[in-house]
């Protein structure tokens, strides 16, 4: 596998290779590298198979509508 960084439209991007011969790169920007950050143990729990808690079913109509107006993913 490999990295590097590249550039879309002035913006930096970091492209991940299987292989050097990847022709399918997988590519993002800062923003998208931050939300992987933020949510890594959810992704390291989907990669590994296990569920993680549905925390929408715990939540009250009031905090779901409070969500949802600023614009959250519950």
């Amino acid at each position: 596998m490999s990295a590097g960084l590249t550039e879309f439209k002035g913006n930096k991007m970091i492209q991940l290779r299987r292989s050097n011969d990847d022709r399918y790169p997988f590519q993002f920007g800062l923003s998208k590298a931050k939300l992987v950050l933020d949510h890594i143990d959810e992704i390291e729990k989907f990669v590994r198979g296990e569920e993680f808690k549905n925390e929408t079913e715990e939540k009250t109509d009031e905090e779901i509508k409070k969500a949802e107006k600023d614009g959250e993913f519950i």
